[in-house]
């Protein structure tokens, strides 16, 4: 019996266009209903299933790559704080680096708003075009976010997790050297490889997970995970019942052992449902 389900977002719950469209919150309530959670298990920041498009659904979310775990209500319930004198020796070791500092209560941004899209980058100049669309609305809109922040502003707050991109690949190259260097203390999870995401050292989507579920009095083998980037391998190679759509990516799917129809088919929010209807013993129509 699967009691709680837990999911990444993009590639994954989300549709094609990394949004919670009609079939995607179809299926979230349906898994609500019937008394089982429903996790969003993700590499975002995240306060709330509402600012990914749940509306009021009663989600828990392991948000930042397990760094920071929220109840149906929001309400954290645990964080791991990176320590504080690491914090501010990545941040002066790499001034020229735009970070995005997350705490459970906001993020922030050690650059102005161009500064930190000029990391960015699309597959073509649309896909960047709407990823600017996107992150402007975010920073016009979002109280949480806070720009142009110096480190001893950002050392006000304790961070749990590290966000950065660079165009430079000699920064790149000593970045990674640098976080090899503190390979005891720090960890990189990042979605995809153009990325850093950087926690504490021990912090990822399956420690965090399973620490919810013994929260709720849930069993890891009543837990199902779904799954389709590096940040999720962790968390697929820990639960029994793990999945990865079919356009994940090599690892994941190795990492998952199963392998379902791709996300662009809503094969993920269409598997939880099957799964709860066979646990009610309901007929299944295809």
């Amino acid at each position: 019996m699967i009691k709680l389900f837990a999911s990444d977002l993009d590639g994954t719950l989300l549709n094609y266009f990394h949004h919670a469209d009609r079939v995607v919150r179809a299926a979230v309530r349906e898994v609500i209903a019937s008394g089982a959670h429903m996790v969003l298990a993700t590499g975002r920041t995240s306060h709330s299933g509402a600012s990914h498009g749940f509306g009021n659904l009663p989600l828990e979310i392991v948000g930042s790559n397990g760094a920071i775990i929220r109840d149906a209500h929001g309400t954290v319930l645990k964080s791991f704080v990176i320590d504080q004198a690491l914090v501010e020796d990545l941040l002066r070791t790499f001034p020229m680096i735009v970070f995005e500092c997350v705490a459970a209560e906001g993020s922030y941004i050690t650059g102005s708003f161009d500064e930190w899209m000029a990391g960015f980058s699309g597959k073509n100049a649309l896909s960047r075009a709407a990823m600017m669309r996107r992150n402007r609305k975010r920073a016009a809109s979002d109280p949480t976010l806070v720009l142009s922040q110096t480190v001893d502003q950002v050392l006000e707050h304790d961070i749990c997790k590290l966000n950065c991109r660079t165009r430079d690949e000699g920064l790149k190259r000593e970045l990674s050297a640098y976080l090899a260097d503190h390979a005891d203390t720090l960890v990189n999870e990042p979605f995809q490889p153009v990325m850093f995401e950087i926690s504490s050292a021990g912090v990822n989507k399956g420690a965090a997970l399973a620490w919810l579920a013994a929260h709720l009095g849930i069993a890891e083998d009543e837990v199902a995970v779904y799954g389709d980037g590096g940040n999720d391998i962790q968390m697929l190679e820990r639960f029994v019942h793990a999945y990865a759509p079919s356009n994940a990516n090599a690892a994941a799917k190795r990492a998952a052992g199963t392998v379902i129809g791709s996300n662009v088919a809503y094969a993920v929010p269409r598997h939880m449902v099957r799964t709860v209807r066979a646990q009610q013993g309901r007929y299944v129509v295809e």
